[in-house]
């Protein structure tokens, strides 16, 4: 039957067509990005980007890879395990002054949510109130939020004691003073006290370390810099949804990477990070999502080394970049 001989030919034509379109289109560029801790809400950006598609518009092929406690994203990053990984202001420095060419190229949280946690009716009401109370903080919190603490509020080393991320102590104590996490602590904490914690935002008092960072090798970022660009807008667009509304795509897929965080835990710390305006604050109001500047990088440098964290002739301009979100 010609007809359909002819239906057949003009049918194997068009498919093959559509296979050479596919295979001429170009592929989506592949980026491994590893989350600095189990997957949760503060993550949002990242997560909405994925289940929602952004990173797909953008052509890129993005693996969300969940940090933990046993994690060295750093170390997997200068290995060459990863492309990009989230961080925070310390990351890069700490990098840096190991020898190792790690830089910032965009900060998504203008406010790190770093918290020191009392007990009502304790008198604690600011940061000055706790200059000589004992302070349980982990080991590595010595060399990063203590040295703010006792380079401008005068907190000695004395008042520190040990820190196991166990609530049971702070709550058997009124008096007990911890670190915590502002997009938690009234949540976590609250929920087993007769009132609410005080709980002071380090961040409202000067600590204007950068966090929910991004960051990767130099020579890897220049590499692939149109790739990272479109990494950022991405991301940065997945938070201002976050910022926006709940962004159901990125909690769904969150909770089915970390099914105990729960979903009212979830919308508390986006409610506590609009709130606080951790991603519109800042730099980013008149910058955008992501943005970082000079200015800030300098004065955590100065801090931090004053405090002997860092040489004072280190290259602190190494550990950031502004050639993608600054000004």
């Amino acid at each position: 039957m010609p007809f359909s001989r002819s239906l057949a030919r003009r049918s194997l034509i068009a498919a093959l067509a559509f296979s050479s379109f596919i295979s001429a289109a170009p592929a989506a560029e592949k980026i491994r990005f590893a989350l600095s801790w189990l997957p949760e809400g503060e993550h949002c950006g990242f997560f909405q980007a994925k289940a929602a598609g952004l990173y797909d518009k953008a052509g890129l092929d993005v693996e969300i890879v969940p940090g933990g406690p046993a994690a060295n994203n750093p170390l997997l990053i200068a290995a060459g395990k990863l492309d990009l990984a989230m961080g925070s202001s310390f990351t890069t420095l700490n990098m840096q002054n190991s020898g190792v060419d790690g830089v910032t190229v965009a900060a998504y949280f203008q406010k790190d949510p770093q918290t020191l946690v009392a007990h009502a009716d304790q008198g604690v009401n600011t940061l000055a109130d706790l200059k000589d109370r004992p302070i349980m903080i982990a080991k590595f919190s010595i060399q990063e939020f203590w040295q703010f603490l006792k380079q401008k509020y005068s907190f000695s080393d004395e008042q520190i004691r040990p820190y196991t991320y166990n609530a049971a102590p702070f709550l058997a104590d009124p008096k007990a003073v911890q670190q915590g996490y502002v997009t938690e602590d009234a949540f976590l904490l609250g929920a087993q006290l007769p009132k609410p914690p005080v709980v002071l935002l380090l961040a409202d008092y000067g600590y204007d370390v950068y966090a929910t960072t991004v960051y990767g090798l130099r020579p890897w970022i220049e590499a692939h810099a149109d790739a990272v660009k479109k990494f950022l807008a991405a991301s940065a667009e997945g938070y201002k949804e976050c910022d926006e509304g709940e962004a159901p795509e990125g909690m769904k897929l969150m909770l089915e990477m970390n099914p105990d965080h729960g979903e009212p835990l979830y919308h508390f710390k986006l409610s506590e990070m609009r709130k606080r305006k951790m991603v519109t604050g800042g730099d980013a109001e008149k910058l955008g999502i992501g943005a970082m500047t000079d200015a800030r990088w300098k004065d955590t440098f100065e801090t931090l080394s004053n405090a002997g964290v860092y040489p004072k002739t280190l290259d602190y301009m190494k550990a950031y970049t502004l050639k993608f979100i600054g000004g």
